[in-house]
This record gives structure tokens, sequence and C-alpha cells, in this order.
């Protein structure tokens, strides 16, 4: 059976963008706003930035552009992300992309002025300020790497063409790719992008599931050449802005805005590649033997330790399982999850055209948008607590912080929403002492939580780093390049005990991180961070809850170090990394002895 189209989609299963907007008059009617409201601060700021009053009057009048450029950005665009075939929503996107792009650029002229001024000035904005002074404080940092104010202009002028690399991938992934249905044991299946990622990964058949690789990694082997071309494109522009501002690396000036050093960007990628793969061969191995596979492939990492007790969940009974697994976050926590049911804050519909994976967008003053594709697995539930982390974070931060002190590093962003995940299987953990079930919810850390966010994704970024390495050098990259890159990652992460064929290499082209800067490594480092509050709270309860909600609440007032420590971890040491490390091969130790004494 083919994906529905998203209008034949019942609507109890889409999320409600009618409480960013009620109608598109309404969005249209904020446009007008921020036209106007642009002009004005144009008229009435450019020349004047002289005085710590007229700065901060300028910011005050930023901080309400920024909301509206925020609110309109995302109606436009979340409609988009459910259904790339929608030439009309791609239209409205465009056309807010390039308001957004030529307001930028009519005020790029604010932080150029700003940062002329002298330092007693500054300092007394920063000084006199309420809502602004972290946003000044940022704009004092980067003083180093700012251009000529007409070469910002002309940059922010050119941002929508800036981005184009990843609407060009998201274009080919979600609309051109048209997968043929395959054939395994002599029935037929259907095939696409979500139903592949979302469920034939996780197939317990194993020719199902082989078959299933082969023909979607052939589909989009058809498109490497224009993929890779589109993210040379990309690292490309990032490696030219990062000389044209100053920085001595493509590292340097992606890790800038992250707020940390290259040291905990390297330490991320080496520690767990180094000292997380002997555990995860162990588990490689372990799978093997229960699922008495001939050879071990990259097919073959995602299916369950026991497939027969892997139950299937409906939407409304995945309510239940998070709304008391994360209970020990409080009433409130809780009330959020219900809201997020009730109004309709989660797209849980399988569409034509609709993105992959799943994301969390929480535009500042209204409630937040979780995208993801239900197929009735446990893995679903442990992704939508994940995102509704996100949507956690971003109403507790939201809503006592100024909109310019809710940008949260990377680096911490998906601490909160791993931490979800840890929350719920450790409920899991207690609700049963069955030695079955107990594998089961353990399984389910390693191979949701610990194998996407620790493996899946620093192997992406070990890759990447790779490709920057390139890059720097003066280098570009090309599909051959980057099908070699990602198989040696591959092939050194899991030794001799998994196969790594040319169809595991062609799963750099499936991610879309890579149009994000460094974001793949944030994962593991989030989760780092995220597994060592967890075991605080399992092990002293209220006070690390209260200090895990101050961290919610921090917005990006805190540095990842400040955010951390907040928690009550310290990150500019090996030591939580490798702490969570060993934890994780504790639970690979215990899934397999179950599994002995089970047999």
């Amino acid at each position: 059976m083919e994906l529905k189209s998203r209008k034949d989609v019942p609507a109890e299963l889409t999320w409600d963008l009618s409480s960013i907007y009620a109608t598109e008059e309404e969005m249209y009617a904020d446009v007008e706003k921020l036209k106007s409201l642009a002009a004005r601060m144009a008229k009435d700021y450019k020349g004047n930035l002289n005085t710590p009053q007229a700065i901060n009057a300028c910011l005050d009048d930023m901080r309400e552009l920024e909301r509206l450029l925020t609110l309109t950005g995302n109606y436009c665009d979340l409609a988009v992300s459910v259904d790339y075939y929608d030439t009309y929503n791609q239209e409205r996107n465009e056309k807010l992309s390039r308001l957004a792009a030529e307001i930028s650029s009519s005020l790029s002229f604010i932080e150029s002025e700003i940062i002329e001024q002298n330092e007693d000035t500054l300092r007394e904005a920063i000084r006199t300020a309420t809502d602004n002074r972290h946003y000044l404080e940022d704009i004092l940092r980067s003083k180093p790497h700012q251009l000529h104010p007409e070469a910002e202009r002309a940059l922010a002028a050119l941002s929508q063409s800036l981005y184009a690399p990843y609407q060009i991938y998201n274009m080919a992934k979600l609309a051109d790719m048209k997968f043929d249905a395959f054939t395994a044991g002599g029935q037929e299946y259907p095939l696409g992008y979500s139903l592949f990622e979302d469920d034939y990964e996780y197939e317990k058949d194993t020719e199902i599931r082989r078959t299933a690789f082969a023909v979607f990694s052939k589909k989009i082997r058809e498109y490497e050449n224009v993929t890779a071309a589109t993210y040379n494109t990309q690292v490309q522009t990032e490696k030219t802005m990062a000389t044209l501002r100053g920085f001595d690396t493509v590292f340097d000036s992606l890790l800038f805005n992250q707020k940390v050093t290259r040291e905990l960007y390297d330490r991320q990628i080496d520690l767990i590649t180094e000292k997380l793969a002997p555990h995860m061969r162990r588990y490689a191995r372990l799978l093997q033997r229960i699922h008495g596979l001939d050879k071990m492939t990259f097919a073959d990492l995602k299916i369950a330790v026991d497939p027969e007790y892997d139950p299937k969940v409906t939407i409304e009974e995945s309510r239940a399982y998070i709304e008391k697994g994360l209970s020990i976050l409080g009433e409130d926590y809780v009330e959020m999850v219900r809201t997020a049911y009730r109004d309709r804050w989660v797209d849980f519909a399988q569409n034509a055209g609709k993105s992959t994976g799943g994301f969390c967008a929480s535009p500042y003053g209204k409630n937040s948008f979780i995208l993801l594709s239900w197929n009735n697995r446990m893995a679903d539930v442990f992704t939508l607590a994940h995102e509704l982390g996100h949507a956690g974070h971003f109403k507790s931060c939201n809503s006592v912080q100024s909109i310019f002190d809710t940008n949260v590093s990377t680096y911490f962003v998906e601490a909160p929403s791993t931490m979800n995940e840890l929350l719920m299987a450790h409920y899991l953990l207690k609700t049963n002492p069955d030695k079955r079930f107990r594998r089961w919810v353990l399984s389910c850390m390693i191979s949701n939580t610990y194998y996407h966010n620790f493996v899946t994704h620093l192997m992406e970024a070990a890759y990447q780093r790779e490709v920057y390495k390139i890059v720097d050098a003066g280098g570009s990259v090309n599909a051959e390049v980057l099908n070699r890159l990602m198989k040696e990652t591959l092939q050194k992460f899991w030794g001799e005990d998994v196969e790594i064929d040319d169809d595991a290499a062609h799963t750099w082209m499936r991610q879309p991180h890579y149009y994000m800067g460094l974001y793949s490594y944030t994962y593991s480092a989030g989760l780092t961070v995220a597994t060592q509050a967890c075991k605080r709270i399992e092990t002293e309860g209220q006070p690390a809850v209260e200090d895990w909600k101050k961290v919610l609440a921090a917005g990006s007032t805190l540095d990842p170090i400040g955010l951390a420590k907040l928690a009550g971890i310290d990150i500019t040491t090996d030591g939580p990394l490798l702490d969570t490390i060993a934890y994780i091969g504790e639970i690979i130790e215990e899934i397999e002895r179950l599994t002995d004494e089970l047999n």
C-alpha cells in the first residue's frame, strides 16, 4: 500500500498550525507589521546608534522583529515540512524567506554600528540593559569577526542563496525520489524514505529487512552525484565564510556560536570511537547470535534483541507511558504532555512528501510543534518523549527569558530531549521485575537512545570531520570521496564484527544535519550530560530534579559548560563521557547475562 497524500490524512493525526495563526490572513497581517517595523527601524536608528539609550531602544524593537519573523517563518516552513509536494506552501515559504533576507540586509547596519562604538559606550549599554544584555555581550564577542558594514549587508541579502543547499537536498530527497516496491518471500512491499527508516530498518524478518535496505540504497545511489555536489557547495560556502571572518579553520568558525572549544568537539568523537566501539561490537555479536544470522551486516544493526516481545503501541496508549515516565519532572510538565496530545502539537501522520525523522519547533510565545511518523512501535514512544523534551525545554526558557536568550547552544540542546528518553526507560524498569521485560527495556535503551545518539550520529560526526579536514586543506569532495570516507568511518568503528558494504557507504546521503554545521556530534554531547543528570536524579531525587528545572529555564544565559555545571556536571573533564561509555557497557553486559539466563 502506497503512502497517502496529505489531503487524505485524518486531521487528528496532524498538527494544528492555527495556534500560531488562526488564518493565513492573520499571518499576512503580521507580515505587514514586519515590513512597517523594519522600515521604521531603518529610518530611526541608522546612523544614530551612538548612545547606550539608542542602542537599547533599537534592540527592544529588534526583539519584536525577531518574534514576528519567528512566528511567520514557522507558520510557513512547518506547512512545507509535512508535504513537499504542495507547491502553494512552497511558494509562500519562499516568499517569506525572501522577505526575511531583505529585512536582514536592510537592518544589518545595527550590529555593525553597535560594534563600532567605543568600549565605554558598549559597557554602559550592557550595564543598563535588561533583556538585551547577553545579546550585547555576544556582539562584543563577535567583534573580531565582523566584516565591513557593506559586506555584512550583502551577505544578509544573499542569505536565501546561502541556505539553498539544504533546500535542494530536501527537494531531491522528499519530492523527487520515488521508490519502487520490492519483493521478499514472494510478497510485494511498498517502499519510501520514512517507511524504510521508521519501519523496515527494525523489521525482524531478515529477508525483508536486507532486501528493503538493498532496494532503498539502490534508489538513493541514483542521486549520489547531485547530492554530493549540493553538499560540497554547503561545505565550500562554510569554508569561505570562515575565511572571510578571520577564523583559522572551518571548525573554529562553526564551533564559535556553540561556545565550545575544539578540544570538547574532538574529545567527543575520539573517545567514543575508541572506547565505545568494543562495547557496541559485543552488542552486534549478541544480536547475530540471538537471531542466528549467517553474518552481521549494517542492515541488521537496528533489529530488536527480543522482537517477539516488542509491543505494538497505539498513539493513545503512548500517552499513558509518557505521562507516567516523565511524572518525576512534576505536574506542570505532565500537564504540558496532556496538552500536546489534546491540542494537536504532534504530527503523527505517514504521508507522501513528509520530512523524515523527527523534530520539534518551538516558536517564541507559542506552543511547540513535533513532527514524526507513527509506526506503532515502542521506538516511536521514545522518539515522542525525546521531542517533548525539546518542547518542555523551550516552554520553560521561552516563558522566562528574552527571545534573545533562547538560542541555546547546539552542544547542549539535545540534553533535555535525551534526558526524557532515559527517564522513560528508568520508569519502565521500575514497573515490572520480570527478566524478559527488563532485558527488553535495557535493549530499548541501547538500540534507541544510545545507538541513535552515540553511534549513528557519532559516526556521521566522525565522517563529517574528515570532510571538513579536506575542505580546510583547500580540497573539495564528490560522491566517490564521500562514499569512501563513510565506509572507512564505519569500518573503523565496527571492525570485523559487522560487514560494511557499498550500500552502507551511502548512508551519508540520508542525514540533513550536515547542512546545519557541526550538529551531529552534539547528540552524544547532550546525551552525556543527560546520562549524568539522570543518574543524579536516580540517586539524589528531588534536589537533582530542581537543578534540572533551573537548567531548562536558563536558556542561553549560560554557555554549555555553565549549563552543565548548573546540573552538577563538569564537562571540562573526560570524566562524564568516560562514565557514560562505561554505563553503556554495563547495560550491554546485563543484556547478555539476561539472555543467557532466559535461554
